[in-house]
Parts: C-alpha cells; sequence; structure tokens
C-alpha cells in the first residue's frame, strides 16, 4: 500500500479559537498542520519548514501578513513560489488589491467563507 504524501500547511493566526478550528478541520482532511500565533514566527517558519501552503492573517502581532507577503514573494527565492492564501477580516478593496498584487494566491474575508470552504480553496490550490 502507497502511503499518501500529506500536505504540509502552515496557519499564521493570531487568534487561537480560529487557530484551532481551522487546524482541526485541516487535519480531518490529512493535512500537516502547523500554527504560528505571530508574524515574526510566521515567517521564520515559512523559511525553515517549507510548508506547501500558507493560510494567513493580516492583522498580526509583531509583523503583518502584508509584511510577510512580500517578503516571501520579493526577497526569499527558496519560497518565493509558495501559495499564500491570505485569510483576513479585511476586505476593503484596496487591501484586496494590495494582497493579490503582493502575490497572494487568494484573498478570503473570514466573515464570507466557512472552514469547509476554505479547505476546498486550499485543494485547489494545491492541486494546480
Amino acid at each position: 500500500m502507497v502511503k499518501q504524501i500529506q500536505n504540509k500547511i502552515l496557519i499564521v493566526e493570531d487568534d487561537n479559537f480560529l487557530a484551532d478550528i481551522y487546524k482541526t478541520k485541516l487535519e480531518l482532511e490529512g493535512f500537516k498542520v502547523t500554527v504560528a500565533t505571530d508574524g515574526e514566527k510566521g515567517l521564520k517558519m515559512i523559511q525553515t519548514k517549507t510548508p506547501d501552503l500558507v493560510l494567513l492573517d493580516i492583522l498580526l502581532p509583531k509583523l503583518d501578513g502584508f509584511a510577510i507577503l512580500e517578503t516571501v514573494k520579493q526577497t526569499d527565492s527558496a519560497v518565493k513560489d509558495l501559495p499564500i492564501i491570505l485569510l483576513t477580516n479585511l476586505g476593503q478593496n484596496e487591501e484586496v488589491q494590495k494582497g493579490l498584487k503582493l502575490g497572494a494566491a487568494d484573498y478570503l474575508i473570514k466573515a464570507h467563507f466557512k472552514p469547509a470552504e476554505v479547505v476546498e480553496k486550499i485543494k485547489k490550490i494545491l492541486q494546480k
């Protein structure tokens, strides 16, 4: 029997309750999940753990999601092609455009997506 390779997902989210919901949902779907609770830890984990996809909040302690996205996409060649989904409460058009322009694979507003829908988006992006 061939063992299926688990995709590694990093969740960068300072709301522990929300991070746990997404972590549990993703693990039930067979993903290996790691959580970082602030921006500095998140960036370090992106660079050292090389996840297959990052679920990234924008409003974070120490380093915001836009700064992480910009650093990964523009200065870190080892992980610049890493798909990053912004999952945030910021829904203004300017923020959405900024996130996509910086290289986010998708921009999801927390209030508009159930965890199951986020998992489906992750699966679609990883299949590309």
